[in-house]
């Protein structure tokens, strides 16, 4: 069982579209994209630097538009899941089929936009913590006024709040914690400082006309699988000030049979975390083109083993 998984905001570096524009057809994805949003997808992703493709507003569509450019690279071949972390999970019902691609680059245009606006009022931020136990971690960021905004599983919490209260963190660890990592955000996304955003992306969801997904969409907020598009949907406007539940769609992959893995452009990130929470899945992160060959291998090794008398045809 094939799952293919989009990153969230974080994931983006300077430069990293370059090469994927000069596959066939790409560049002029892009620029209609562009047209589309009113933002120039391939200036950001190819010559701005790393504090502009920080700004919430760009990063989040530039991910969307990565992503989905990169697993059209793939070819037909339809995942048996899909899930995205935070923004991944507009991507995810993009390629689930609950939205086209124009719909979800619009969408993730204004959800990047409100997202901002609303990280403007304070000054905001996240950081990672790499190891710890949650039974501890999540008492300790409760008393520095802190939330767990993206609980990721394998030993990773990502809290968020004010700067005040992440200087703090940084300075009074959670016993067992080994490090605290400032993430490349703008904002305390996916908690009570992102409600304003909420009633703008309600109102750019309603104009939307969602298909029930394709193949399994699995949610960020618990984990479920959810069948109809207009739920999906739903949950995406909700999920901005909520947490991300990482560690229970992973869980979630894990009991639908998943063997294999495939993180989309700019992957890495999911697929660390599935190596250490996911053990036996293979996994691949498709960051350069360069990545695709193998990819596509290990879709159709996927496949075969799933139709063993495929194999044994020869198919």
């Amino acid at each position: 069982m094939l799952v293919l998984v989009a990153p969230g905001q974080g994931a983006q570096t300077p430069g990293f579209l370059t090469p994927w524009l000069d596959l066939p057809g790409a560049a002029d994805r892009v620029a209609a994209w562009s047209d589309a949003i009113g933002l120039d997808l391939a200036h950001y992703g190819t010559q701005a630097d790393a504090d502009a493709i920080r700004d919430t507003a760009v990063a989040q569509p530039l991910l969307v538009a990565a992503g989905l450019l990169s697993a059209a690279a793939l070819g037909d071949t339809a995942p048996d899941v899909v899930a995205g972390h935070s923004v991944g999970e507009i991507t995810a019902a993009a390629l689930a089929g609950v939205l086209d691609d124009t719909a979800a680059l619009k969408l993730v245009r204004t959800r990047g936009l409100a997202m901002a606006e609303a990280a403007a009022v304070t000054r905001t931020g996240m950081s990672a913590l790499l190891g710890g136990d949650p039974a501890t971690t999540l008492p300790h960021l409760e008393k520095l006024g802190l939330t767990p905004a993206n609980v990721n599983g394998a030993g990773q919490i990502v809290a968020a709040g004010t700067a005040e209260e992440l200087a703090a963190l940084a300075e009074d660890k959670p016993e067992g914690v080994r490090r605290v990592v400032p993430l490349k955000v703008a904002g305390a996304f996916h908690t009570h400082h992102m409600e304003p955003a909420v009633e703008t992306l309600r109102r750019a969801a309603a104009e939307l006309t969602p298909a029930d997904p394709r193949v399994t969409y699995v949610s960020n907020k618990d984990g479920a699988t959810v069948t109809a598009g207009a739920e999906v949907v739903a949950r995406l406007v909700g999920q901005v000030a909520n947490p991300v539940r990482w560690d229970l769609c992973m869980e979630t992959f894990e009991k639908l049979g998943a063997t294999a893995l495939i993180e989309v452009c700019p992957g890495g990130t999911l697929t660390g975390l599935a190596k250490r929470a996911l053990p036996g899945v293979r996994t691949l992160a498709l960051k350069t083109p360069d990545d695709l060959d193998a990819a596509r291998e290990l879709i159709a090794e996927t496949a075969a083993s799933a139709d063993p008398a495929g194999v044994r045809e020869g198919a």
